[in-house]
């Protein structure tokens, strides 16, 4: 049966890889990133993209109008974008975090917040987030912010499983190990991760549909390399 998807940080890496899969299965897809224009070149029928900036408080606005027009109600949502900063704690500044959380984990909020009221029974939100944001886990210098922010949408996510644990929506959180990504360049420049966008964009593809029948308020490490 043909279900209705919202992906952020469609561009690039794994996020347009999901696109495709989640298209090429039968479903509806928006297809939200600041540049819209890699998803659109794709012209598949059942993908909308437009552009949509998680720091701009105006684009939520977008989002909702469409989800009332278009399709009334949201099967998953897949909260995927994310930036990196890849810096000296010491040279960091206040705008450096707030531009890191902004989109990590603020922009997760606010989109989850307003994609919920169209989401039923046994819809799923799955948030993205990184084994660096695990509690123990080995961790890297110059990450402070990236890291962190990613540790935060990890108890939001058991927050929100709890809150809404009546409505029958679940909520969970794929904590990612080292993918071969524009993203993972950035932060190890060189290294060769075992796990390329496509494969791991196919374990979220299948977790999106049918990990909320086993799963609620959970983090799931998806991980088989450090980093």
């Amino acid at each position: 049966m043909s279900k209705n998807i919202i992906i952020t940080g469609t561009s690039r890496g794994i996020g347009f890889e999901l696109v495709k899969l989640f298209a090429n299965g039968g479903h509806n897809v928006l297809a939200l990133s600041r540049n819209e224009k890699p998803i659109q070149s794709l012209d598949l029928d059942n993908v909308t993209a437009f552009s949509f900036d998680l720091g701009d408080s105006n684009a939520y606005k977008n989002v909702e109008d469409f989800i009332k027009k278009a399709w009334s109600q949201v099967d998953v949502l897949i909260n995927n974008a994310g930036t990196l900063l890849n810096k000296p704690f010491a040279e960091t500044n206040l705008e450096d975090f707030e531009h890191v959380y902004k989109t990590n984990v603020f922009g997760v909020s606010e989109l989850t917040r307003v994609v919920l009221p169209f989401m039923k029974k046994e819809s799923h939100v799955v948030t993205i987030s990184s084994m660096g944001g695990v509690q123990g886990s080995m961790k890297f210098p110059g990450l402070a912010a990236y890291s962190s922010s990613k540790a935060a949408v990890i108890t939001l996510t058991e927050l929100l499983a709890e809150e809404y644990k009546e409505s029958g929506i679940s909520f969970n959180v794929l904590a990612l190990g080292a993918v071969q990504t524009e993203m993972l360049e950035e932060a190890f420049p060189g290294y060769q991760a075992p796990t390329t966008a496509l494969e791991m964009a196919e374990y979220i593809f299948d977790f999106s549909l049918n990990g909320n029948k086993y799963y609620n308020g959970k983090l799931l490490q998806v991980s088989n390399s450090t980093p």
